[in-house]
């Protein structure tokens, strides 16, 4: 399978752009512009039909954002995250909270992740 935008769902990644949880608008304004270790990440990025809500295709990093949705469909997060890990992606989860309430320990955790288990090039 190849990575790719599919089109049938851009339309529905354009919205959620327009719509960013509080989360997603705190961690964006971390990681936009390259401002975290000069990497370039893309918001609401999809990946073998899936949106992933940020992405680093310099990394083959995934970061996910969990909120209480999540809760309700483990299963289904869960089968789609081995999907595109066979993609070689490696994903990042995070919990809404942690971000609306410690966003700078987040990024710190982000970056020991990164340093442990990535290579930057």
């Amino acid at each position: 399978m190849v990575i790719r935008n599919i089109k049938n769902k851009k339309n529905l990644v354009r919205e959620f752009r327009k719509i960013p949880t509080l989360s997603e608008k705190i961690l964006w304004h971390c990681l936009k512009n390259r401002n975290f270790l000069e990497l370039k990440f893309r918001r609401q990025y999809i990946i073998d039909g899936f949106i992933i809500d940020l992405y680093c295709h310099q990394l083959k990093l995934a970061i996910e954002i969990d909120g209480s949705i999540h809760l309700k469909q483990t299963d289904y997060d869960k089968k789609r995250q081995n999907i595109i890990e066979q993609h070689g992606i490696i994903f990042f989860r995070i919990n809404n909270k942690s971000i609306e309430q410690n966003v700078e320990g987040v990024m710190d955790n982000l970056e020991k992740f990164i340093n442990n288990n990535l290579k930057i090039n």
